[in-house]
């Protein structure tokens, strides 16, 4: 890449998105963990992976209960979307040796975590999109950690899978210097120019964490090596890391403009594991934000932690 276009890219994105947040959070390396409290006993842990462009807010309000333990990674170079809280460094924290922006740096995050985090045994890790492949790398790197979790995979970013033809031709004529006058252009038009052919159906939840994706990043340079990382860990990844899934779930938009939603099941249905697919009615790639009904009960961790 050339050192005028990343000195472009690398220029400061300000963070425009936070919520409010109850909880402790952990500075990681490039990235973060953070812990929500919880009123009741816990009596299962949740861990969300957030997705290309997204913050860990998509999963806060699929699981709100009292006795969910929920714990929310903030990928590699993304605000934390959080407010009132400093974060902490943790004495568990091990150096990430893969390039930051990166699945492979973001699997190593979530790793730490699920090792020193969860205070129950009943443990689910929910990703949606990049955060599926995030999640599937890092049980490639360290299997034994996941033999009791169950995994939720929503419209996952998958081994063998592709971007949507819409996004790829989009994709095609943008060099990396294009990319801050793009992501300039694409925030000064109104939502209503491209969000109903990429989002679906808007509801008031979407519409409150989607109005302010290309702020997520702390820079650009983020968001295009996020996209070129994507597109390469695809290609390069085997299917043969399903057979290190003991349990779970993939989660399949019946519409999804984001990515490729035939290559997407076509990967799922070579896991030669238990993982059930479900065609979900979701009208985008959003499947927790369009409803939570897809979003499978928790009442069945018990019988996968004693499996």
């Amino acid at each position: 890449m050339k050192a005028s276009h990343v000195r472009k890219l690398i220029k400061p994105i300000e963070n425009a998105y936070s919520e409010m947040f109850s909880g402790r959070v952990y500075r990681v390396g490039k990235g973060a963990v953070s812990v929500r409290n919880h009123s009741g006993s816990a009596q299962h842990t949740v861990i969300g992976v957030h997705g290309f462009l997204e913050n860990h807010c998509y999963f806060t309000q699929a699981y709100d209960g009292p006795n969910t333990e929920l714990i929310l990674l903030t990928c590699s170079n993304y605000h934390v979307p959080v407010n009132g809280v400093t974060p902490e460094t943790p004495d568990w924290e091990v150096p990430i040796k893969h390039l930051e922006g990166t699945i492979e740096y973001d699997a190593c995050l979530l790793n730490q975590a699920l090792q020193n985090l969860p205070t129950t045994e009943r443990i689910r890790v929910h990703g949606h999109s990049r955060g599926g492949a995030v999640i599937l790398e890092a049980i490639r790197q360290w299997p034994e950690l996941y033999e009791r979790a169950e995994i939720v995979l929503e419209a996952p970013v998958l081994p063998q899978g592709k971007l949507h033809a819409l996004v790829t031709t989009l994709l095609e004529p943008v060099s990396h210097g294009m990319w801050p006058w793009l992501i300039r252009l694409i925030n000064s038009a109104p939502q209503s120019a491209y969000g109903q052919t990429f989002f679906g159906k808007m509801n008031s939840r979407k519409r409150q964490l989607l109005s302010k994706l290309f702020y997520a990043t702390k820079d650009h340079l983020t968001i295009v090596r996020n996209i070129e990382n994507i597109m390469d860990w695809m290609a390069r990844t085997d299917t043969a890391v399903y057979r290190h899934v003991r349990h779970g779930t993939f989660l399949i938009p019946a519409t999804d403009r984001i990515l490729d939603r035939q290559a997407m099941l076509a990967s799922a249905r070579t896991s030669p594991t238990t993982m059930r697919i479900v065609e979900t009615e979701a009208p985008s790639h959003f499947i927790t934000l369009d409803s939570k009904e897809w979003v499978p009960g928790l009442e069945t961790l018990g019988s996968v932690a004693q499996g």
